[in-house]
């Protein structure tokens, strides 16, 4: 129950008859940061022909988006996208910025091309693996904080946001593998409410 991504940026550049392909590999947690850095790319580069994209989110597979930003349809997107695919990454990023040579590359050499430049990026990063979590809220008064870090500690879960007031209020992701575990442990402190989100 684990799934594999970056956590960190690389720059790769491909070359094909005077064409350059750069490409920026980012791990990436949701589709606003992406705007974000899509926006930040293309003030960088203002000359460039093409910022083509593909990117890989969540564990279903089902949350993907591939971009061929005016090369022809599946010359761009498609392969960068086959690129983080065929190593069974997630929440990963890459944008490949396109400045053209003057020369036509036909679709053949186009799909080589950005997915060339992908695969280099890739190479820059190392993979990590992650355990899979489901999201939880854990609301208790203060005077539970020590056994709940406890349990927090013990099951290797993610404090995603924490917010302490009259009641605390945590956000942690629990490892799938030993969510009913950590469920058990929390449910036997009774003062605290445990919900899904």
């Amino acid at each position: 129950m684990y799934y594999y991504s970056i956590d960190k940026t690389a720059v790769a550049e491909f070359k094909d008859r005077g064409s350059r392909f750069i490409a920026y590999v980012y791990p990436l947690k949701d589709a606003e940061d992406f705007k974000k850095i899509l926006q930040g790319l293309k003030k960088e580069h203002p000359k460039a022909v093409h910022h083509c994209f593909a990117y890989r989110i969540g564990y279903d597979g089902n949350n993907f988006r591939v971009n061929d930003d005016g090369e022809p349809s599946g010359s761009a997107g498609k392969p960068i996208l086959n690129a983080i695919d065929s190593k069974q990454l997630t929440n990963v990023l890459i944008i490949v910025v396109r400045y053209f040579g003057g020369t036509l590359l036909g679709v053949p050499g186009l799909i080589n091309a950005y997915k060339s430049a992908a695969a280099m990026a890739l190479q820059l990063v190392p993979f990590i693996q992650y355990p899979i979590e489901i999201n939880y809220q854990l609301q208790f008064d203060y005077t539970m904080m020590n056994e709940v870090m406890m349990i927090v500690k013990q099951f290797n879960c993610t404090v995603i946001k924490q917010d302490y007031q009259l009641f605390n209020i945590l956000e942690i992701g629990i490892p799938k593998a030993r969510l009913q575990e950590a469920l058990d442990k929390l449910k036997e402190l009774h003062t605290v409410e445990v919900k899904k989100i």
